[in-house]
């Protein structure tokens, strides 16, 4: 069966859908801090831009970011994820209460930073410089123990199922079967995959990798429809997953499941890597 075309009707019929849903959402959390400012000069001690300061602000980044999103269209969403014990773990917790979302499933780790993204940007948005501060590594004994923990009280009246997985270590295979566990006692399970964790997905309602990530997965270039459904094929055999979503910029989307398959187009515009 071909995928339905996503028409404005439809579109306002599944946000129609979010006030009042209940999500769980699991993974990365990020804070993303932007030092704005004004360059006007060359540093003399060496060939870079000087960044005169005019404004700071932050956002919720990563997982923390999913749920401000669906906040945002009504839904009520809770998140599991690590963060350190530090002032960018304090402030996470800020902005995500500012937001609405439920941090009740934060996870503490003395050990590690709270992942942050500090970008330097010019007054027109042009990026100077990146820092951050994150270690990568999954979590293991103790800390793993307590995110299954989270996922298992948090989850339990949720009606949909989200894992946003950066490598930062608070997705794991212990993780995933949890999740697995809530999903089938009925609530779908959604991932964004990171392709080295490709094999713990495995029983997932769908994953969404991007036109990179299913072509680094498979071994394979995509260039037409019919590469990207064997691409689509052969990521949903490897994963062991039910669905895949394979997600092409301003060349739309790839739907592969049970119940249909087929390309969802996109309404072609500019857009910013963010």
């Amino acid at each position: 069966m071909s995928v339905a075309p996503l028409d404005a009707a439809r579109a306002r019929d599944l946000i129609a859908c979010f006030p009042g849903l209940p999500v769980l959402v699991v993974g990365d959390l990020m804070l993303d801090r932007f030092i704005v400012g004004h360059v006007s000069r060359i540093s003399p001690e060496a060939p870079v831009p000087v960044v005169q300061f005019q404004a700071e602000h932050t956002r919720l980044g990563g997982a923390a970011n999913v749920v401000h999103n669906i906040i945002a269209l009504g839904g009520r969403a809770s998140l599991v994820g690590l963060v350190g014990r530090d002032a960018a773990a304090a402030q996470l917790r800020q902005e995500l209460s500012r937001a609405g979302g439920n941090a009740a499933g934060l996870v503490e780790d003395a050990s590690r930073p709270t992942t942050e993204k500090v970008r330097i940007v010019t007054e027109r948005n042009q990026q100077v410089a990146r820092i951050d501060y994150e270690q990568d590594g999954d979590v293991s004994g103790q800390l793993e123990h307590e995110l299954v923990d989270r996922i298992r009280r948090l989850g339990s009246g949720a009606k949909a199922l989200l894992v946003s997985d950066y490598l930062k270590g608070a997705v794991t295979r212990r993780v995933i079967e949890a999740l697995i566990e809530l999903k089938n006692a009925g609530a779908p399970l959604v991932v964004d995959p990171k392709i080295p964790h490709l094999t713990c997905y495995a029983g997932a309602t769908i994953v969404t990798p991007n036109h990179g990530e299913a072509e680094a997965a498979t071994h394979r270039r995509i260039r037409s429809d019919e590469e990207v459904r064997e691409a689509a094929l052969n990521f949903r055999a490897r994963a062991g997953c039910e669905g895949v979503l394979i997600t092409r910029g301003e060349h739309g989307m790839w739907l592969l499941d049970a119940a249909c398959e087929g390309a969802i187009p996109s309404i072609a515009r500019e857009v910013s890597d963010v």
